[in-house]
């Protein structure tokens, strides 16, 4: 694996884009269908490789389908229960390292002194499936699952099947007229063993691990069935309340106890650093002897008015980070060596491994990331090769086994691309061999129609990667266009797509309904769904937001005059090699073609592509107003600012245009405010800042 240093921006925008693709379908196997594809280690190491890639090129944070998402969508079989507060995930830690980052991140957000008193919350990790449980007026009305984070699905009925003694059904006198209480529905590992034994004995599905028996209990249509399954509740965190019950963290895990709650009693407050990881050398060392499963230490900031102030970026709280175990290894021979084509083009080699068990998973396949990887470990057809389940989007390769017979030949990687034949170059300067196929690929056009269904782009439910394969072969769809004339292809013609073998009329017809219903989409989510290259989800919703329509987007980026380019660009975030992928785009005469075509197949079913959801202006003086900060600020950091801003409805750019509404100065304000003057914007001062949006 090449180190993220040592990465060009370009190897850095495919590998970014890759991860991405990856993870999100992780995601909604694992949270949607309880049915994990690779290991936890696997898909912790993923995410920090992503987290890497986008702290060492910041032009590419934000920019993925994985943006400001959690989990998967709600099933269709539960109500839907939108989140006031967002249930999110947390970043991970996997070294003492990454602990003291976090910790200095924190700090530089609110401020602080490196040594200034910071105290934190350290607790276990537990795997199982996380709950929101609403009570108002002390009573229990209502439990949903985290789904994606922002919609769960109600399981009221299946948690109302545990005990009072798991699951309080009331809250004593002092609890506020509302509040959220969130935790870990579980199960035991004697639990689990049980039910394994008792589902083999009536001929049916074992689980894998605590986890997925604890989801899939849970989520089940039945409460009957749950109520057969015995599951357990830890809880520890606070979603929407009217009222705070507490003024540190551990102070409200005291008040939930009172409450009736179990609350896990390994959890420890540490003054300091030091201390948090003494605690999770303490679990790592009991992990194999408790009665649940494991698999880190949170770590929380304790007071609950930091933790409000320092809120949360993207998907993550600012707060918390979780510090996961170390990911395990094991040894196999390499069977052979793929070529696998991308999206963008990439030619990656991926070894194909005598399957091992790496921690209780099977692992059959390790990435090789291209050909200098592959000749600076000399991996070979046939090597007894040390395999890891970290640090790549798949498992990766550590090494070759120096003291086992080697393979008879180096790999000679190819230089044509395996697909098409087209020729493969590698431009000077890079590592990535990238097939010159284009359009005429067929891998590379299945990719970019894989990316324009995924989820967060038009989510057409029924059209996963097996049916883009299928339809693909069958010269039923070949562009974004043809997925909304399908039906009426099919419906009109003597052959139609129930015929085929593997589908039915009844799979064809919840189809053609999914795709017309996606036929009206967001502004937001059909950005996304183009594949611009680095448009990813946070930065499609910025375009959106900024533009408000997709005929003013694309007169812009179509007329890519100096001043359409200069707005683009004082977009925040959005730099001069994001603004070329996207003006590049629209120069191509077939993408404005292809964007037509889509628009005018998607009209043709009755929809339409959304205009951007403007804030409420009256929500606060500031929303929907374009503000950019500069200089040094007092009462608090820019990065606090900012993400307060942005929470009052404001959009923060980087840079100042006439369309800028204000821009507020610090001390020792640079360019930016002298700009501000010269095109008459309002400027205000920290103070006014304040007053303005209601803080003073």
């Amino acid at each position: 694996m090449i180190p993220v240093d040592r990465l060009t921006p370009f190897e850095a925008r495919i590998e970014h884009a890759e991860l991405a693709e990856k993870i999100a379908r992780w995601d909604k196997a694992y949270h949607g269908s309880d049915a994990p594809e690779v290991a936890d280690a696997v898909y912790d190491a993923a995410r920090r490789r992503l987290g890497a890639i986008e702290a060492a090129f910041p032009d590419l944070a934000g920019k993925s389908p994985l943006a400001g998402k959690v989990g998967a969508p709600a099933a269709d079989g539960f109500g839907k229960v939108a989140h006031r507060i967002p249930m999110l995930s947390l970043d991970n830690a996997f070294s003492d390292e990454d602990v003291a980052e976090f910790d200095a991140k924190v700090r530089r957000f609110l401020g602080l002194a490196p040594d200034a008193a910071l105290a934190y919350m350290a607790e276990p990790k537990i795997d199982g499936l996380s709950i929101n449980l609403r009570y108002e007026g002390g009573r229990l009305i209502q439990a949903a699952t985290r789904g994606d984070g922002a919609l769960g699905e109600d399981v009221t009925a299946n948690m109302l099947t545990l005990p009072e003694a798991e699951l309080p059904r009331t809250l004593g006198p002092d609890a506020p007229d509302l509040i959220e209480i969130r935790g870990e529905v579980y199960m035991s590992k004697a639990d689990f063993l049980a039910l394994n034994q008792r589902q083999e004995e009536a001929g049916e599905k074992v689980f894998a691990n605590p986890r997925n028996a604890a989801a899939g209990s849970l989520r089940q249509l039945d409460p009957t069935i749950t109520a057969g399954r015995r599951l357990s509740l830890f809880a520890y965190a606070m979603g929407d309340a009217s009222a705070p019950p507490a003024a540190s963290h551990g102070d409200y895990l005291d008040r939930l106890g009172q409450w009736g709650f179990r609350v896990n009693p390994r959890i420890r407050r540490c003054a300091d650093v030091a201390e948090a990881l003494a605690v999770y050398r303490s679990l790592g060392d009991e992990r194999a002897q408790l009665a649940y499963d494991i698999d880190g230490v949170v770590y929380k900031v304790d007071a609950l008015d930091l933790q409000r102030r320092l809120g949360m970026v993207s998907r993550s709280p600012r707060w918390a980070i979780a510090h996961k175990f170390p990911a395990e290894q094991a040894t196999t021979t390499v069977e052979a060596i793929d070529i696998q084509v991308g999206r963008t083009g990439a030619l990656t080699p991926v070894a194909r491994l005598v399957p091992v068990n790496v921690g209780g998973v099977m692992v059959a396949n390790a990435t090789l990331h291209n050909e200098d990887e592959i000749a600076r470990k000399d991996v070979r057809i046939g090597d007894t090769v040390i395999v890891q389940r970290a640090g790549d989007v798949i498992p990766q390769i550590v090494a070759v086994v120096a003291d086992k017979p080697r393979g008879p030949m180096a790999f000679v990687y190819p230089e044509t691309c395996p697909v098409c034949n087209a020729h493969a170059v590698r431009p000077e300067g890079e590592v990535i061999r990238r097939c010159t196929g284009g359009l005429t690929c067929d891998a590379q056009a299945k990719e970019r129609l894989k990316h324009f269904v995924s989820r967060n782009a038009f989510d057409i439910e029924g059209l996963g990667d097996k049916a883009i394969e299928f339809l693909w072969e069958k010269h039923l769809v070949r562009t974004p266009a043809a997925i909304f004339t399908l039906e009426e292809a099919n419906r009109a013609s003597l052959t139609k797509l129930e015929n085929y073998d593997g589908w039915g009329k009844r799979s064809v017809d919840k189809l053609f309904e999914s795709i017309r219903g996606r036929a009206t989409m967001g502004l937001e989510r059909f950005i996304f769904a183009l594949g611009i290259r680095q448009i990813g989800d946070a930065t499609a919703k910025r375009l959106a937001r900024h533009y408000g329509s997709l005929e003013h987007w694309r007169q812009a980026m179509e007329t890519a005059s100096d001043e359409a380019k200069a707005d683009l660009i004082s977009i925040e975030d959005i730099g001069p090699a994001v603004a070329k992928d996207v003006l590049d785009f629209f120069a191509e005469e077939h993408n404005r073609a292809a964007v037509t075509a889509l628009v005018d197949a998607m009209t043709a079913l009755g929809g339409r592509v959304e205009d951007a959801r403007k804030a409420d202006a009256s929500s606060s003086p500031v929303a929907g107003k374009a503000v950019v900060f500069t200089g040094t600020l007092t009462t608090m950091t820019r990065p606090e600012a900012k993400a307060r801003a942005e929470a009052l409805g404001a959009k923060v750019m980087g840079s100042v245009s006439k369309k800028t509404d204000y821009v507020v100065v610090g001390a020792d304000a640079g360019s930016k405010a002298a700009e501000a003057g010269k095109l008459g914007i309002t400027i205000l001062s920290e103070q006014d800042w304040l007053a303005l949006v209601g803080q003073v």
